[in-house]
C-alpha cells in the first residue's frame, strides 16, 4: 500500500528544486575533527538529484496525510467544516471500506482457529467445506485491498487539490499514532541520509572511506594501547592484592598485640582500682579523726569567740555613746559655722545693698533738690501767670461788659431810629391815601 502510494502522481504543487535544502539543525555542526564526514556542499546541483529529493519530499509529504486519516475519521465534527463536503465523504468510504477489510480478516483468523482445534474432530467434508470457505475468503481479501489502496489515492488527490485542507491536516500532528510518527520520522532521516549522499562527490567519498580507515586504524592501536594498559593494570591490582594481604597479615598482629596490652592494661588497672579504695578507706578514717578533733577545736573558739564578742560589744555601746555625743557636737559646730557664713554673706550682701542704696540716695537727694529750685521756678511764674491771667479776666470782663453797654445803646438807638423812620413813612402813607381819595372823588 505505502509503494502505490508513493507511486502515485504528483498532484500538488512540488516545492522549487533549487529550495531543496538538508533538514538539518545549523546550531549541531560538527566538530573539526569530524570536517571529512561533512559534504562540502550544501545545495544539491544536479537535476537528477534534485528530482530524487523532490519525489521523496512528495512521498513524505503523502504518507504524513494518509497516517492521518484515521484522525480526520475519528474527529469529523471537528475538521468537517475545513476540510469540505467531498473530502468528508471519500473518507467515510475510506473508513467503511476499512472496517470491512478488518471484519473479514478477523472473520478468517477465527475461521482458521476453529478449523485447527476441529482438525480431528469433525468429518472430512465439514473440514473441506471449510477450508473451501476460508480459501474463498481470502481469494476476497485482495479486491477489498485494492479498493482500499485506490479510496487512499482517492483521498491524497482530494486533499492535495486542496492546499488549505492538506495544510489544515498536517497541523494536527497531535492525532498520529505512534508508530505512524516513527514511520514519518524514518521517512525524514532516510531523506537526510539520502541528502548527504546526494551531496557527496566520489572524491569526498573517498576521502571519507580513507578517512574511516584511518579512524578504524586509529581505533584498533588505542585497544591495543588500552589492551597493555588493562594487562597492567590486572598486575598492578595482583600486587597491590598481594600488598593488602600482607598489611592484612600486620594488622592482625597488630590487632593481636593490642589485645595483649588491653588485658595488661585491665589487670593494672583493677590493682591500681584496689589500692586506691583501700588507700581511699584509711583516709576516710584519717579524716574522721582529724573532723573530731576540728569539732572540738571549733567549739572552744566558738565559746572564745562569743565571750570576745560579748566584750567588744560592752566597748562599743560605750564608744558610741561617746561618739554620737562628739559626733551631735560636731554637727552643732558645723551648723553653727554654716549658719554664721549665711549670716555673713547676708550681711555683706545687705551692706552692699546699703552703698548702693546711699549713693542712689545722694543722687536722688541732689536731683531732688534741683527739681525743688525748678518747681520753686515753676510756681513763681505760675503765680505771676495766674496774676496775668487775673489781671486779664478782669480787663477782659470790663471790656465785655464795656461791649455789652455799648451793644445795648447801640440796639437802643437803632430802634428807635427804626420806629422814628417808620412813624415817618406812616405819616406818608396817610397822606397819600388823602391824596387818593381826593382825585377818586374828583373823578366821580
Amino acid at each position: 500500500m505505502a509503494l502505490d502510494v508513493l507511486a502515485m502522481a504528483p498532484l500538488y504543487q512540488v516545492p522549487t528544486i533549487s529550495r531543496i535544502g538538508q533538514k538539518t539543525d545549523p546550531s549541531k555542526r560538527p566538530a573539526d575533527s569530524l570536517k571529512p564526514l561533512v559534504p562540502s556542499k550544501t545545495k544539491l546541483t544536479t537535476i537528477e538529484a534534485k528530482r530524487i529529493m523532490s519525489v521523496l519530499d512528495e512521498a513524505i509529504n503523502k504518507v504524513e496525510l494518509a497516517t492521518l486519516l484515521s484522525y480526520v475519521a475519528s474527529n469529523r465534527g471537528d475538521v468537517e467544516g475545513m476540510l469540505g463536503e467531498d473530502i468528508m465523504r471519500a473518507v467515510r468510504e475510506h473508513e467503511d471500506l476499512c472496517q470491512v477489510l478488518l471484519d473479514n480478516v478477523r472473520c478468517l483468523k477465527e475461521k482458521e482457529r476453529q478449523l485447527q482445534e476441529q482438525d480431528e474432530a469433525k468429518e472430512e467434508g465439514w473440514l473441506r467445506d471449510c477450508r473451501l470457505s476460508i480459501e474463498l475468503q481470502k481469494s476476497s481479501l485482495p479486491p477489498l485491498r485494492q479498493q482500499i489502496k485506490d479510496s487512499t489515492k482517492n483521498v491524497l488527490r482530494l486533499l492535495l487539490s486542496n492546499p488549505q485542507a492538506a495544510s489544515f491536516l498536517q497541523m494536527q500532528t497531535q492525532g498520529r499514532s505512534a508508530e505512524a510518527q516513527s514511520l514519518v520520522d524514518s521517512l525524514n532521516e532516510l531523506r537526510g541520509f539520502l541528502f548527504e549522499k546526494l551531496l557527496t562527490s566520489p572524491m569526498e567519498a573517498r576521502d571519507k572511506a580513507q578517512f574511516i580507515q584511518d579512524i578504524s586504524k586509529q581505533n584498533s592501536m588505542n585497544q591495543q594501547i588500552i589492551d597493555t594498559l588493562e594487562n597492567e593494570l590486572t598486575e598492578r591490582m595482583k600486587d597491590r592484592q598481594a600488598e593488602m594481604e600482607k598489611e592484612n597479615f600486620v594488622i592482625q598482629e597488630l590487632k593481636n598485640h593490642l589485645h595483649q596490652v588491653l588485658k595488661f592494661s585491665e589487670n593494672s588497672l583493677l590493682r591500681t582500682k584496689q589500692e586506691a579504695e583501700k588507700q581511699q578507706r584509711a583516709d576516710f578514717r584519717a579524716s574522721q579523726a582529724r573532723v573530731a578533733k576540728i569539732q572540738q577545736e571549733i567549739l572552744q573558739l566558738q565559746s572564745q569567740v562569743f565571750s570576745l564578742v560579748m566584750e567588744n560589744r560592752e566597748a562599743e555601746q560605750a564608744l558610741r555613746k561617746k561618739y554620737k555625743v562628739e559626733t551631735e557636737i560636731e554637727n552643732w559646730i558645723q551648723k553653727y559655722d554654716t549658719e554664721m557664713g549665711e549670716k555673713q554673706e547676708e550681711f555683706e550682701d545687705l551692706e552692699a545693698v546699703h552703698r548702693e542704696e546711699k549713693i542712689t540716695l545722694e543722687e536722688l537727694k541732689r536731683k531732688h533738690q534741683v527739681l525743688v529750685e525748678e518747681f520753686v521756678q515753676i510756681r513763681e511764674e505760675q503765680e505771676i501767670n495766674s496774676k496775668k491771667r487775673m489781671e486779664a479776666e478782669q480787663e477782659m470782663v470790663h471790656m465785655v461788659r464795656a461791649a455789652t453797654l455799648i451793644q445795648a445803646v447801640w440796639k437802643g438807638y437803632l430802634v428807635r431810629s427804626l420806629l422814628r423812620s417808620r412813624k415817618k413813612r406812616g405819616k406818608g402813607k396817610a397822606k397819600d391815601k388823602e391824596k387818593g381819595k381826593e382825585k377818586g372823588k374828583g373823578k366821580k
